[in-house]
């Protein structure tokens, strides 16, 4: 036998096809003497010499048993592909075996050669064909030798014997042939042996001892049958039995020398293992345990820090330091999660952070409603300085922190209830002050504050006025500090973001130099400690001992990053700057509330005094100091909250509409009760009053101050004169020209109710008018001051007060129009109305002269004969009559009016002049009826003419005549 021989084995009962024969054709088995056996080869060798060459080469790249005893290899395998992929509980195979795990691109990807594996090429098998190339050439020989017949023969008689022996097993029952005989079953050992024919009633017979005998005779042909078989089946195997025996002496002797072999190895691996690793393993583990104990070391005092936590933050809470007690619970969380994960004596601190944190949540939102009370409560004499600006930016800073983000409505609260407290501390302090208000019997400050004089009230009011400019400065100083600390929290966020960007680029651009493979396998090995990973850092330390520049960037990549985490972590508890604007802009909004809420108050003292209608009853002049007042306090709260409220406005706008009704319904009443008492006779005008029109020239459209008594009193005059006119007037419209006025001066002083005013005193305008019409033109002065008859000199007198009017009325159009906005020019048309409804009115006036100048004539002149003497009666009488009227109007009416009107007159008695010389039949034809109308013509005009300001009046009485045709 040569060394890497095979054994094969020819068992005689089994079949096997013949080489010669056909594929599937089989022969019984030859007799055993017959049989031509192959020469016995010996089993390969277990430890074959070392190979050399590329094998050698092969074989060490491959994992060693002894230095990867520790390391998965390929010899840990256990399942193969084709059995996971064959799956005998799947009623169909998995088409998507790789895809559904991996994804649908595995499948296509190219998968890289192992490592581990050697690339076998047809040259690795070149050193095993030459091996074996001799012995397969001695093989083919030998089968080539051997002969077909004797082959046959051999089967022939493998097969006899076979079916030989299967008969007379057949001849041996079944039950002894089952794999589970056992006579120590009852039911076998009763089918095996029949007791029941030896246990007869009269004791053992010869018939028994007969089937006894013939029993035992049975079993002993079944057991030499069983033996023959055995016996020829081992006769058949006996030269495998002695090859496998001899085999296995010989595996027994190549094993010793294998121990052999092995103890050696492990003698002189031990003595390496003493001489050259046991030193250098040491030191390694040394070093390891002492990084171990400083690690140890060190969690334990992060542990001792951490169990200190509670105290600390107790400490911190009673100094009211809660922005630096959340810090600390903060950290610790991050510690107990990071760093003590797992620590089963802090396995409830976790929890019981989580309850302080709430509790300073609760203590913080008491603490800043404490302090906002306080704040808002304490006297408004004090500076303007915040109170306590440490505590209120802690404060605020810890609120944030915890996302508490609406605190600034318990500050609206505390806001709403301090403005209240003001009014009534206000009011307390000007009633104590007031011996006349007995407040046990009026309790309420409604009450109270009705029972003031107007000065009095007026005091207080101010007085609210300048405690809510003190209280909004320090709100709006309070809400300063807040939106600084808003501010920075943004600005903080900002720039933790810039540095985790600069931190993430930094680890992008230096990353971590990959592990040395036998270093980490070494660091592996040797360490016995919990903190593998630490191990595997070392490890890279020492590997990268000579470069220190980066082991110093690995600390910084990793400080980096804690950095980062830890930056991450603060950012995460702090709002976002969403959030955080929208808290800036509640402070603006809340600092708008705060002047609403003042407005709302000071409403609130201005309805109680308007309750019972005393604002209304105030004089212009109290009026106007009330409504400088309040438009005083809208200005300076308008320009320290920039917020334009409207409440205390409207209702000021709503006092001063009641101001305007009254006011108006005043001198439209006292208006009246003067026409009604008019009689319409010119009146003398008082120095004051021609002062009053001289400073309206001047354009001065105000009431002049009132002058100290005692000055020199200078006389009245019969006329008013304006720009170089007389007017002579009645003392009704003298007074009109000073109610214009005050309603002129209330809108300077009172601007928001321009519009009102001005409808209101255009109601007046025409008041006058309608009035005026109604007792002069419609005689109402008769019944109601008594006068006999309305004459042209009350005609004349009411025309020219009208003129006056209407003289006046484009200078209040254009006082009005400076109070207006250029969206209410169109309330000016009003004044249009009135100058036409005045001139109307004038003109109706004159009318009303003509007509009693005409009905004379018509009544004169339809008496006029023409006859001696010369002048006649007639034209006596309308002269003067005409002298008479001259005389009423030259006084009162300007020359050219005068003028005009006469002309009118004239030309009414020339038509009724030439009706009645048509209807006497007197023609232009040089008669003697001819020359007496001339003479009487003629003293008409000299009559006319010779009155004062109608000398160059052309009367032209040609027109008398009618034209011949």
């Amino acid at each position: 036998l040569k060394k890497n021989d095979h054994i094969i084995i020819i068992i005689p009962g089994v079949p096997h096809p013949s080489s010669g024969g056909s594929e599937g054709l089989f022969q019984k088995d030859r007799d055993p003497s017959s049989l031509h056996y192959r020469p016995i080869h010996s089993l390969p060798d277990v430890c074959p010499k070392e190979p050399t060459g590329e094998a050698a080469r092969g074989l060490c790249e491959g994992p060693s048993v002894v230095a990867d005893q520790h390391r998965w290899t390929v010899y840990n395998s256990k399942v193969n592909l084709p059995a996971a992929l064959n799956d005998p509980r799947l009623a169909k195979r998995e088409s998507d075996f790789f895809t559904k795990t991996w994804g649908l691109d595995f499948a296509e990807t190219e998968v890289t050669p192992s490592f581990y594996l050697p690339n076998i090429t047809k040259e690795h098998f070149g050193p095993y064909l030459q091996e074996t190339a001799q012995r397969e050439k001695i093989h083919e020989r030998c089968k080539n030798i051997c002969s077909n017949k004797d082959e046959l023969d051999a089967v022939s008689s493998i097969t006899n014997n076979h079916d030989k022996s299967r008969t007379e097993l057949e001849q041996v029952p079944k039950i002894f042939m089952k794999p589970d005989f056992a006579l120590d079953d009852p039911t076998t050992f009763n089918a095996v042996l029949p007791w029941s024919h030896f246990n007869s009633a009269g004791g053992k017979s010869s018939r028994d001892m007969a089937s006894s005998r013939l029993l035992q005779e049975k079993l002993s042909h079944y057991l030499d049958v069983v033996e023959v078989s055995i016996a020829r089946q081992i006769s058949l195997r006996s030269e495998a039995f002695f090859h496998a025996m001899s085999s296995q002496h010989e595996l027994q002797d190549r094993l010793t020398e294998t121990a052999r072999a092995v103890a050696v190895l492990r003698g002189r691996t031990a003595a390496i293992e003493r001489i050259m690793c046991e030193g250098p393993l040491r030191a390694l583990r040394q070093a390891l345990t002492r990084s171990n104990c400083a690690r140890l070391h060190n969690k334990l005092k992060l542990m001792a820090a951490v169990h200190q936590s509670q105290p600390t933050v107790q400490l911190l809470l009673s100094t009211s330091e809660f922005v630096g007690a959340l810090e600390l619970i903060a950290t610790t969380k991050e510690v107990l999660q990071l760093e003590l994960q797992g620590i089963h004596s802090f396995r409830h601190l976790g929890s019981q952070l989580c309850e302080m944190e709430k509790l300073i949540d609760k203590m913080m939102v008491e603490d800043f409603s404490m302090y906002s009370r306080s704040d808002l409560s304490r006297s408004l004499e004090d500076d303007g300085q915040v109170m306590e600006k440490d505590r209120l930016e802690s404060l605020v800073f810890g609120l944030l922190r915890q996302r508490k983000l609406d605190f600034l409505d318990i500050y609206s609260d505390e806001m709403i209830l301090a403005a209240k407290s003001i009014v009534t501390q206000s009011v307390f302090d000007s009633v104590s002050q007031i011996e006349e208000i007995d407040t046990d019997i009026v309790t309420k400050l409604a009450d109270q504050m009705r029972l003031m004089t107007f000065p009095q009230w007026f005091e207080l009011l101010k007085s609210v006025f300048e405690n809510f400019i003190l209280f909004l400065k320090r709100i709006k100083a309070t809400l300063s500090v807040v939106r600084n600390v808003v501010l920075e929290a943004l600005d903080s966020n900002q720039k933790s973001r810039l540095l985790e960007r600069a931190a993430a680029v930094g680890l992008t651009e230096a990353p971590g130099t990959p592990l040395n493979q036998e270093e980490a396998e070494l660091a592996y090995l040797t360490h016995e400690g919990l903190f593998i990973s630490d191990a595997l850092n070392d490890a890279l330390s020492r590997m990268d001992g000579c470069g220190s520049d980066s082991a110093s960037g690995t600390t910084e990549s990793s400080s980096s990053r804690e950095h980062v985490n830890t930056t991450e972590s603060s950012e995460d508890m702090m709002p976002s700057d969403l959030e955080l604007g929208r808290v800036a802009n509640n402070i603006q909004e809340l600092l708008y509330t705060a002047s609403d809420v003042s407005h709302d108050r000071c409403v609130k003292v201005l309805m109680a005094r308007a309750k019972d209608g005393s604002l209304e009853r105030l004089s212009s002049a109290e009026f106007v100091f009330l409504s400088q007042a309040v438009e005083g306090f809208v200005r300076d709260t308008e320009k320290l909250c920039c917020r334009r409220s409207v409440s205390l406005r409207g209702a000021l706008q709503s006092q001063a509409n009641r101001f305007v009704h009254r006011f108006h319904e005043e001198r439209k009443t006292k208006l009246s009760l003067l026409l009604d008492n008019e009689r319409w006779k010119q009146a003398e005008v008082p120095a004051e009053f021609q002062d009053l029109v001289n400073s309206i020239a001047d354009g001065r459209i105000t009431l002049p101050e009132r002058k100290p008594q005692g000055t020199e009193e200078r006389k009245p005059s019969d006329y008013l004169h304006i720009d170089g006119q007389k007017y002579a007037v009645v003392g009704t419209v003298l007074l009109l020209i000073r109610i214009f006025l005050e309603y002129c001066q209330c809108v300077n002083d009172i601007p928001s109710i321009s519009t009102d005013m001005l409808t209101r005193l255009s109601d007046l305008l025409k008041h006058f008018n309608s009035r005026s019409c109604q007792l002069v033109l419609g005689a109402g002065a008769l019944q109601v001051v008594g006068l006999k008859t309305i004459t042209t000199k009350n005609l004349a007198l009411a025309s020219r007060c009208l003129q006056l009017v209407v003289h006046y009325i484009p200078v209040i159009r254009a006082h009005f129009e400076t109070k207006l906005t250029p969206k209410q020019y169109s309330v000016l048309r009003h004044f249009d109305h009135i100058t036409k409804d005045y001139n109307d009115h004038i003109t109706e006036i004159s009318t009303k002269l003509m007509a009693i100048m005409d009905s004379l004539f018509e009544k004169v002149l339809s008496k006029y004969e023409v006859k001696a003497p010369m002048p006649s009666a007639c034209f006596r009488n309308v002269c003067k009559q005409m002298a008479k009227m001259h005389e009423a109007l030259y006084e009162l009416l300007p020359e050219e009016q005068t003028q005009m009107l006469f002309l009118r007159i004239n030309a009414s008695f020339k038509m009724h002049l030439k009706k009645q010389l048509a209807r006497l039949g007197v023609h232009h034809d040089g008669g003697p009826q001819h020359g007496l109308v001339t003479v009487d013509v003629a003293f008409y005009t000299e009559n006319v003419q010779s009155l004062r300001a109608l000398e160059k009046l052309d009367l032209n009485m040609a027109e008398i005549w009618e034209q011949k045709r």
